[in-house]
């Protein structure tokens, strides 16, 4: 998506047949997130400074909001990239629309961007295989 700035965003979006609060557990609990993600010292607390590590290397993260079942939003810098990722859930009838955006992609970033867009696809898709191994309180 381009934006009059020429700073790009990725945006995914997924309809699940999960309640928002076990997403939520997918997207905020540590080893959940580390089964899906990356490892890391996650806490859901607006300021927490947390890093998810990868073999291909480090990300720093700092949590900027935390609505819980509704919004999560953290900042994620690696390999000079500057950007921010958002988690929306939104009730539906059949379970919860999740929509994650990575912004902050300028000019000359086109690799990120592009590792990005394929990155997410894969995560999303480990994502959902955690929430779906989940029991309907959110526990394994």
């Amino acid at each position: 998506m381009e934006t009059h700035t020429n700073v790009r965003t990725v945006m995914k979006e997924r309809e699940l047949r999960h309640a928002p609060e076990k997403v939520w557990r997918a997207l905020t609990q540590k080893h959940l997130l580390e089964e899906w993600l990356m490892k890391s010292d996650f806490k859901p607390e607006v300021g927490h400074r947390f890093d998810l590590e990868a073999d291909w290397g480090k990300v720093s993260c700092q949590v900027l909001a935390v609505e819980p079942h509704k919004t999560l939003s953290y900042s994620w810098a690696a390999h000079g990239l500057e950007s921010v990722v958002t988690w929306t859930l939104t009730e539906t009838a059949t379970g919860t629309h999740l929509r994650m955006e990575q912004s902050g992609f300028g000019p000359g970033q086109d690799q990120a961007y592009h590792g990005a867009t394929a990155g997410w696809e894969k995560f999303l898709y480990k994502l959902e295989e955690v929430i779906a191994d989940l029991d309907e309180e959110g526990e394994r």
